[in-house]
């Protein structure tokens, strides 16, 4: 057999041989300096296509320009600039539009050739569909107008059709046992840049709202034009939020058995897979894909066919259709074929065939459906027309390699520190895994090496999932290439070989189990996870418990066993109540940088009218997505145990008042056994009143400011102290018994306290907000109309009178205090009430000393009725002061209504005793903006 090492190619963005080890990245995909690779130069090359003319001298890595006339406005997708004239020069397979000027300067890889050119294969998070306006496909490089695809993680846009095209080039976000990453590179994601974007290196515009144009870095997010990005240094500093980024070096998970989605706990979707009942996803399409196909090729002159690349797609009944005329021939209409499955090979070694007769007969049960529901999507605007209801696809066709004798094999040395990026071998009918070995290794130079101590790997590069496929030594590799060829013609480029050492990896996944009844012992928590799930003794340990909050941590040993309890788990109820799972990476706090002081961040999804879902997948973009965890995915728990062992930290929390006062009691609960006991936190609010938020200056609401500047305020925020307070309530059994005739008693609890307790009226509105807000949580998306519901159910108590100072006792400092009349009683802690307030006034009083939030004292004030508090909102009158201490005891005569940080409900008759108990909490205050000095006027 012939063999011959290559050299690695040559990145398409600075140049130079690829650094080994570095990680995954989109634009750093390295290609050959032609403009299409040689005929024995691995998979997937072949020389130009027929009709396809790249003028001499482009180095456009795998594109077949021709030129063409133009006749609408056009831009070039390297510089952005307008075409003047109606000449341009298009890549027949990836629709790359180009000056003449520009083709000598084009390093962005023909999506053709870009799933080769990938370094270390990372798949995709896709989310559920949505419209997104003016951005454009990574594949085909159209507009997206109809409900398209988003990766949670990075900048990828695709259309539904395209999302099997879509390179495995996520942002590698940890390690995953192979080997340590030596340094940090940038990951280019092109185009989809705000239309002001201004290049690092020559400062002018590199967005485009017209074209998919421009290169962005997904951690440190610089914007540079692809051919200003030559000028760069390739390693990556994570940029201004260097100090706030968990290094992907520094985070460990084995993530074998589980897709992205559950490793970075995004909640999964009714989105199915391609190919997995979703019809867009891989089924019909226009002639090429993302091309538009003009309303008069539906003409008599032309026809319409469907393709298919593989027995697999006939199976599930995928196809794609191509419009030809009706006297091409029949190479040209096999070129349109492949063009339609961006495969940029010798059209020599293909044939098209027509669907056998007894599945063209009656169609298998997939392709009928598939086809309907093709036509169907493309009607809803999938990006062009398809033919029309009148204009019936006569034929199929099904597209094959034909019989090689050899083949030629790329083989990549994984994460070996060699100085190529792959080697080319030519592989017979007798080449099996081990003779490959046995060859690659002279050529890494690694002869000295046993073959035993190296295996060969498949692996499948999908879009949503990457797929390792170890081989056995007697595995013929010849046959085995023909069959992924017969498989899937896609398939067969997104398919590629590695030579790993055969080391073995010891298994081990991290697993939060939540919703456990509390209180309970490790032992007692074993039994009963043993009865729920049948966890195997041998391969699952308790390594962490939270008895206070009912959840554990499970350590399992075998990559099976933990897919098995994670898939059982979630569908699992102890005690009524249904179980979460979760699969938590692993921190390596020994290697953070010094000055690295990670934000761990808090979203609740149904704080502020809903935003919360578009905040999650903004933050995974902006810091490493194990940085993110969702509050109604585990709660607190899973972020503050990821985080345990980092000896510097910083919290963000997004939501209400509520979810704020939820995540501190958190804090204070596992503060033994955080190396960071007292973390800063800061907010970013989205609740309707924000109260705490208001006194910390982060506003009174988010309204879509630039997360990038609210994440800098963070970094440069002040630490102050705020007091917290406990609040026990218990309950009294003579008061009970006397009312309700039962001594059905509710057992004593403890509530956290940060901004104010109030009991009666304003209790009341907000018990009547949260019960309308409960019933209709749709109509509550909007913090305008939030506070419009807080008006209306006022007006409706306004008339009602209770005279809660008859029924209520309070003693301060041991001391009885007689209340005046009032139907509303307030504990306030920060001068901040009812949606920005203030309740206790700017009056001095000799009486009580200065308010602040972190002197140890609350201040008692009373309301006289909903009329008093409307007058307090407008800021035309005070409420009625009434105390000042440290230490409260308040008795309920009756049912009374509470609420605690906005949190409402009734208390039954019985004490309430409010102290403070515990540290104060560390808060993070946004430092005021300093005024701008006026220049000169030539500084302006």
């Amino acid at each position: 057999m012939a063999a011959a090492a290559e050299p690695g190619p040559r990145a398409w963005l600075g140049g130079g041989s690829p650094r080994t080890g570095s990680p995954a990245s989109s634009p750093d995909l390295g290609s050959g300096g032609r403009a299409r690779l040689g005929p024995k130069s691995g998979l997937g090359s072949g020389p130009e296509r027929a009709g396809a003319r790249t003028p001499p001298g482009s180095s456009a890595p795998g594109h077949t320009f021709r030129k063409v006339t133009l006749t609408k406005p056009t831009y070039c997708h390297l510089c952005s600039d307008f075409i003047w004239g109606l000449a341009g020069f298009l890549c027949d397979v990836c629709n790359f539009v180009s000056h003449e000027k520009c083709l000598k300067q084009v390093k962005t890889p023909c999506i053709g050739v870009a799933p080769s050119l990938v370094r270390v294969p990372v798949a995709h998070c896709f989310g559920p569909r949505g419209l997104y306006k003016r951005k454009f496909c990574s594949v085909c490089r159209k507009s997206l107008e109809a409900p398209s695809f988003r990766c949670e993680v990075c900048e990828l846009h695709v259309h539904p059709d395209c999302v099997p095209f879509a390179c495995s080039d996520c942002r590698q976000c940890h390690q995953d046992g192979h080997r340590d990453h030596d340094a940090h590179y940038h990951h280019w994601r092109e185009g989809n840049l705000p239309s002001g974007a201004r290049c690092e290196v020559c400062r002018r515009t590199c967005g485009s709202s017209d074209v998919l144009a421009g290169l962005r870095c997904e951690w440190c997010g610089v914007q540079v034009h692809a051919v200003c990005s030559a000028a760069l240094a390739p390693e990556c500093s994570f940029g201004r939020l260097r100090t706030m980024v968990l290094p992907p070096a520094c985070v460990r998970l084995l993530s074998r058995n589980f897709s992205k989605m559950h490793c970075f706990r995004i909640s999964e979707s009714a989105v199915p897979e391609p190919g997995e009942g979703d019809p867009g996803a891989d089924g019909s399409a226009p002639a090429c894909p993302g091309r538009e196909v003009p309303p008069q090729e539906s003409r008599p002159d032309r026809q319409t066919l469907r393709v298919f690349d593989g027995s697999d797609a006939v199976l599930r009944g995928q196809f794609r259709v191509i419009s030809v005329p009706r006297l091409a021939g029949s190479e040209e209409v096999l070129e349109a074929a492949l063009r339609a499955y961006y495969i940029t090979e010798d059209p020599g070694d293909f044939e098209l065939q027509a669907l056998p007769a007894a599945l063209r007969a009656g169609d298998p049960p997939g392709a009928r459906g598939q086809a309907q529901s093709g036509r169907a999507l493309e009607e809803e605007g999938s990006r062009g027309p398809g033919p029309p209801e009148s204009a019936p696809v006569a034929d199929a066709r099904i597209i094959r390699a034909l019989p090689r004798t050899q083949d030629v094999l790329k083989v990549y040395p994984a994460w070996l520190k060699v100085g190529v990026a792959y080697v080319s071998i030519r592989v017979t009918a007798d080449s099996t895994a081990r003779t490959v070995v046995l060859e690659v290794l002279p050529l890494l130079g690694r002869q000295a090496e046993g073959p035993e101590s190296f295996q060969l790997v498949e692996v499948l590069m999908g879009s949503r999932q990457v797929q390792r496929t170890v081989l056995a030594d007697e595995d013929l590799l010849l046959n085995r290439l023909r069959d992924i060829r017969q498989t899937s013609l896609r398939q067969m480029s997104q398919t590629r070989f590695y030579l790993a050492e055969s080391r073995p990896v010891a298994p081990r996944v991290s697993l939060f189990v939540g919703g456990l009844p509390p209180g309970l012992s490790p032992q007692e928590y074993s039994s009963l996870l043993h009865e729920a799930v049948a966890t195997k003794a041998g391969l699952v340990s308790v390594s962490h418990v939270y008895a206070s909050q009912g959840a554990v941590v499970l350590d399992v040993a075998c990559f099976s066993e933990a897919e098995r309890l994670y898939m059982l788990v979630r569908d699992t109820a102890v005690h009524g109540r249904p179980l979460t799972a979760l699969v938590l990476p692993g921190v390596l706090h020994t290697k953070l940088p010094p000055d690295c002081c990670p934000l761990l961040v808090f979203v609740n999804p149904k704080s502020g009218g809903l935003k919360g879902r578009d905040l999650l997948c903004s933050f995974r973009k902006l810091l490493n997505p194990h940085q993110v965890f969702e509050l109604t995915n585990g709660g607190p728990l899973p972020g503050l145990h990821v985080f345990s062992q980092v000896p510097r930290l910083r919290v963000l929390v997004c939501g209400g008042d509520g979810t704020v006062g939820w995540v501190l009691s958190a804090l204070e609960e596992t503060r033994h056994q955080l190396a960071c006991p007292e973390p800063s936190v800061a907010i970013l609010p989205l609740g309707t009143g924000n109260d705490l938020g208001r006194v910390l200056r982060w506003g009174p609401g988010y309204s879509g400011e630039d997360l990038l500047s609210v994440l800098v305020s963070v970094d440069g925020a002040d630490a102050v102290l705020v007091d917290r307070w406990t609040i026990l309530l218990d309950a009294d059994p003579e008061a009970n018994g006397a009312e309700n005739g039962v001594a059905d008693l509710e057992p004593p609890r403890i509530v956290q306290m940060s901004n104010y307790c109030g009991i009666g009226i304003d209790a009341e509105l907000s018990l009547d907000f949260h019960q309308a807000r409960e019933e209709e949580p749709s109509k509550f998306t909007s913090r305008f109309h939030n506070k419009g519901v807080y008006v209306r159910v006022g007006l409706q108590r306004m008339s009602q009178s209770r005279s809660l100072h008859r029924e209520i006792r309070l003693q301060v400092e041991q001391q009885e205090v007689e209340l005046p009349s009032i139907e509303g009683l307030i504990f306030i802690n920060i001068p901040s009430w009812g949606s920005g307030a203030d309740l206790w006034g700017p009056d001095s009083d000799s009486r009580f000393e200065k308010p602040r939030m972190d002197d140890g004292l609350l201040e008692v004030v009373g309301v006289t009725g909903v009329m008093h508090m409307g007058q307090v909102q407008g800021g035309l009158r005070s409420g009625i002061r009434i105390a000042q201490g440290a230490y409260f005891r308040v008795t309920l005569l009756k049912a009374t209504p509470v609420q605690v940080d906005g949190e409402p409900w009734v208390q039954a008759p019985g004490h309430m005793i409010i102290s403070a108990v515990g540290p104060k909490v560390h808060m993070l205050r946004k430092a005021k903006q300093k005024p701008k000095k006026a220049g000169t006027p030539k500084d302006a």
